[in-house]
């Protein structure tokens, strides 16, 4: 079994900041890309930033310079750190990463369970 735990959601006015985790735990031989995806209430869920075994980072538009991806390979852990937080970047937070288990060759993605982030005076 593989399970994706995310931390770190919450309330914040805008203009302020938050950090989610997200920690992989179980079966694993190895770990792809790691990624944050959000999905707001009626609107599909979309990429927010990802971050490769070779260190790219990728970042929708609407996060660029506010919002920053990094990993701890050591720890199975990813983090989004979130800056000058807007009204619309309230969302539900996913986490998904790309996953080897011990004992297969399959590469598999998987989820986590949601952190809900509301960004509100």
């Amino acid at each position: 079994q593989v399970q994706l735990v995310e931390s770190g959601g919450g309330l914040v006015q805008p203009g302020g900041s938050l950090r989610l985790s997200c920690a992989a735990s179980g079966s694993i031989f190895s770990i792809n890309t790691m990624g944050w995806y959000r999905q707001a209430p009626g609107k599909q869920r979309e990429l927010v930033a990802a971050i490769t075994s070779g260190g790219s980072t990728p970042y929708a538009d609407s996060v660029k310079g506010r919002f920053t991806i990094s990993r701890d390979n050591a720890k199975n852990t990813v983090y989004l750190q979130m800056n000058s937080l807007k009204p619309e970047d309230t969302a539900v937070y996913y986490c998904n990463a790309d996953i080897i288990r011990t004992g297969s060759y399959v590469l598999r993605g998987y989820w986590g369970q949601g952190t809900q982030v509301t960004v509100s005076s």
